[in-house]
């Protein structure tokens, strides 16, 4: 009798909530009696309240349970559940799940599926697919194919990525490098991460086939240090694929080189800004640059580098593998292709969801969200990050690309969102934006350091009644000082949650709010 796969998530998130320990279980179970089980350590599908979620492998697919919990294994054994079998946990075929089906999942389309340092079952599934046509291809061919995609960068800035390739492609150096910004450090943001673990020979692909594009040879991914499952996983991975010849020397019999080393931060939020981060990676203490010039002219070490996230790198080779007009047909306006929205905060399915940019809020909301978890009407979401401005209620018909978000003056970043019931003290999370920014600054610029410890005290008079009118003039004047005189998205940005948050919500900046009366 052959071995029944069983997939346990390895994914942090689950591991958060034993899913070693259910693995272990299961395991334990199987031994005592006597029955052949193949435990598969997987990625997570995204549907976080259902963590740790187990599948079994059957004639019709992968059977899902969830939540399973160490106590939960016994019961699943004596119901059947290696044969599919009904029980309370049972969710049946994983694929049909509602949360799921309606996904249009191509950078997480093997995370959850497959072992994520299996280089047999990454090719298994289409993988190095993508890096077989770029060896084949001129590297002017592979970024124009890149940019005629419209693939823009998905760490929150969304620069076009042909472009930027297309600088460095043009450089005349020694020494190129691609440096993959994976300091995922906002707030509600976890996409970056679950690749990682879950399909992680994907980063390695696309940073690949950036290396090929613009004649890099060496490739950093600059990791926060708080990603510890991540950082194991990835190195798991590295090894393998030199060992199997995708990366390193010769790569594919093709006599290119390109290799990739881990860096990890030291957990500052700067760095997640790019020259902060190349800043560190040489060594220095993360700080911000004064461009020009342009990292992609003079970056890493004074090379040209390109500089991009993980999903935006992971979102290349499905462009090499299936065409620039594949990808392009996704998405609306300029938004072009997917990305994958991370849902947090107050709703009752948080996790992820892949979707071509033109969806709504409310869809988001609640079609995947299901609404809020403690039962109470949403009031607001926060997206992009700490720095993201507060989009209330009666704008959650706003469709989610780019430019219709920068219409409402919010912006996408790394596609986290935050949702808020109406207990939310608005003020209070328009002071916090300020001391986050106080507490992160690089120090570098004055409106940054100064202004936002300035604005923490501006915003606490403001809520007790002191010179109301006074205090909010200032605190416009401030935030506007900021938004135009920082060297850095984080001064720059910080006054966006504040600006909305007094537009939207100015009653909780009374000094008796009717959120703080509550």
């Amino acid at each position: 009798m052959s071995a029944v796969s069983v997939y346990v998530p390895r994914d942090a998130s689950a591991v958060a909530l034993d899913a070693d320990g259910v693995a272990a279980e299961i395991g334990r179970q199987a031994r005592e009696r006597g029955v052949a089980v193949r435990i598969v350590r997987n990625g997570s599908r995204g549907l976080s309240w259902l963590e740790p979620l187990v599948e079994v492998a059957s004639p019709e697919g992968r059977v899902a349970y969830g939540p399973v919990g160490t106590a939960d294994v016994a019961n699943l054994f004596e119901a059947g559940f290696l044969a599919g079998a009904p029980h309370r946990l049972s969710l049946g075929p994983i694929d049909q799940h509602p949360y799921l089906k309606s996904q249009q999942r191509v950078t997480f389309a093997r995370v959850g599926v497959i072992d994520p340092v299996s280089v047999a079952e990454y090719v298994a599934y289409d993988g190095f697919q993508g890096l077989r046509e770029a060896l084949q291809t001129s590297p002017v061919d592979i970024v124009r194919v890149v940019t005629e995609s419209g693939l823009r960068g998905r760490g929150g800035a969304a620069f076009p990525t042909g472009i930027k390739w297309k600088t460095v492609l043009e450089q005349a150096a020694p020494q190129k490098y691609i440096a993959c910004n994976a300091d995922e450090g906002d707030s509600g943001t976890f996409a970056d991460r679950m690749l990682m673990e879950g399909d992680p020979f994907q980063l390695i692909e696309g940073m690949t086939i950036a290396g090929l594009a613009v004649g890099a040879t060496q490739g950093y991914i600059y990791l926060r240090v708080e990603y510890p499952h991540a950082h194991r996983v990835l190195g798991e991975a590295l090894a393998a694929a030199r060992r199997t010849g995708f990366l390193g020397q010769n790569i594919m019999g093709s006599g290119a080189h390109f290799d990739i080393d881990v860096r990890l931060g030291a957990g500052a939020y700067i760095c997640g800004e790019e020259t902060s981060m190349l800043e560190s990676l040489e060594g220095r203490r993360g700080e911000v640059r004064v461009r020009p010039p342009l990292p992609a002219i003079k970056g890493l070490f004074g090379m040209p580098t390109v500089v991009n996230n993980v999903i935006t790198l992971a979102s290349v080779p499905a462009i090499l593998h299936k065409g620039a007009e594949a990808y392009r047909q996704l998405g609306s306006g300029k938004s072009r292709g997917t990305l994958p929205i991370q849902l947090a905060g107050n709703l009752k399915h948080a996790g992820l969801v892949e979707r071509a940019f033109g969806l709504t809020l409310r869809e988001l909301l609640y079609d995947y969200g299901g609404g809020s978890a403690s039962g109470r009407p949403l009031r607001a979401v926060q997206i992009g990050g700490p720095l993201g401005a507060y989009v209330p209620a009666s704008q959650f018909d706003t469709v989610v690309d780019y430019e219709t978000l920068s219409g409402i003056g919010a912006l996408l970043g790394h596609g986290g969102i935050v949702a808020f019931d109406d207990t939310v003290d608005m003020a209070r999370m328009a002071r916090y934006a300020m001391a986050f920014c106080a507490h992160e600054s690089c120090g570098k610029c004055t409106p940054c350091r100064i202004g936002s410890t300035r604005g923490v005290e501006v915003i606490d008079r403001i809520v007790a009644g002191t010179d109301r009118e006074q205090n909010l003039a200032l605190l416009n004047d401030l935030c506007e000082t900021m938004v135009h005189g920082s060297l850095c998205g984080l001064g720059g940005m910080t006054p966006f949650p504040v600006q909305s948050a007094l537009k939207y919500f100015p009653e909780d900046f009374l000094p008796q709010s009717p959120v703080a009366s509550r």
